[in-house]
């Protein structure tokens, strides 16, 4: 049982463009979450120069994510849409946690691992260190709930070690400070300072494919265009690459299990599924027994219906950037104070002079 109010965060990174993958993988579980909860969404520009440092124009790729946020539904003024870089607290609780986690901890971390490959002692100390900004990201909301995908769940996971870590360590101080609250960690109770954040894993389409390789999964780094959907594609764009997507020479099934061992088509009938709101069986029970010629132009249409005002709405917005910078600005501003509210306390807990 998690004694904190409930509170929602998540973020994206700024690299390059967003996809339909991040569509349906993360932005739209975003909109959902906000009719419930409260949320704060982010553009983590931090954590883009963890593997790149220098890029081409961060600030142009920062305000296409919080364009891509709002185009897509997301309120701004009920909740909070900001980049990391303006509230200086998560770099803050991040050495904090730095100081906490250990690098055994790190260095086990699956990402790390496929990133540094057999050159690990050649990346930057940033890209060993990017679960701890995670986890600071997350905890100086103190938010209990983080909505993933199955990439990141690893790094959730060691946000909580990272969390129950300093509740153990500063238990007296926290409860000397007269902060925190009581919960329960496995059977023992604990009087902690940070939530031990939930992840919110799932959805309609968690991990949507290449659209040129069914057993990869959609990336903005694949060097083929055509193997993505971007939302800042035009209808033709979408007709077109949806018409190039590699499929077998079958009909459709007329039941789900029949998609096994066929990649392609099982990514097809998901990403229809997922954009009409539909289980994979309902799909195949409207298309099973047809060609993927009948069934591509449908899902062109779907997929038109639902990018297209998302698409254009992007280009508005990004048509005016001022806007775009007020209201990072605005949400920074609002991060900022519930941060430095954390950041306040935590200083105490720790023993800082203020």
């Amino acid at each position: 049982m998690n004694a904190f109010k409930p509170l929602v965060f998540s973020g994206v990174q700024p690299t390059g463009n967003l996809h339909l993958g991040n569509y349906l993988g993360a932005i739209r579980k975003f909109v959902a979450l906000q009719e419930d909860n409260d949320c704060i969404y982010c553009v983590v520009d931090m954590h883009a120069i963890t593997a790149q440092l220098v890029h081409a124009d961060l600030k142009a790729q920062t305000r296409s994510i919080a364009a891509a946020f709002i185009a897509a539904g997301i309120d701004p003024v009920k909740h909070i849409v900001f980049n990391q870089s303006a509230v200086p607290q998560h770099a803050e609780l991040a050495w904090v946690f730095n100081c906490v986690a250990r690098i055994g901890w790190m260095e086990r971390m699956t990402q790390f691992k496929d990133k540094s490959g057999k050159n690990a002692e050649q990346v930057s100390l940033g890209l060993l260190a990017y679960p701890s900004l995670m986890a600071a990201d997350i905890l100086v909301y103190r938010a209990t709930h983080v909505p993933v995908g199955d990439d990141q769940k690893q790094h959730l996971e060691l946000a909580r070690d990272i969390a129950q870590k300093f509740n153990i360590d500063f238990s007296d101080n926290i409860r000397t400070n007269g902060l925190g609250v009581d919960i329960t960690v496995g059977n023992e109770p604990v009087h902690a300072y940070f939530p031990m954040v939930e992840p919110l894993i799932g959805g309609p389409a968690p991990r949507v494919m290449s659209l040129k390789d069914g057993t990869k999964k959609m990336s903005k780094s694949d060097p083929s265009d055509l193997s993505r959907i971007n939302l800042m594609d035009d209808v033709d764009a979408i007709s077109r690459k949806i018409k190039k997507a590699k499929t077998d020479p079958d009909a459709l099934p007329s039941e789900v299990d029949g998609l096994k061992g066929r990649a392609e088509a099982e990514n097809l009938v998901g990403i229809y599924a997922a954009l009409s709101d539909k289980t994979k069986a309902e799909v195949l029970l409207e298309f099973g027994g047809q060609q993927f010629s009948a069934f591509k132009p449908a899902l062109v249409d779907l997929a038109v219906n639902v990018l297209a005002p998302i698409n254009g709405e992007m280009r508005r917005l990004l048509d005016d950037v001022s806007h775009i910078d007020a209201i990072l600005k605005q949400g920074g501003e609002r991060a900022g104070a519930m941060a430095e509210k954390t950041m306040n306390e935590v200083r105490d807990i720790i023993g800082f002079l203020r």
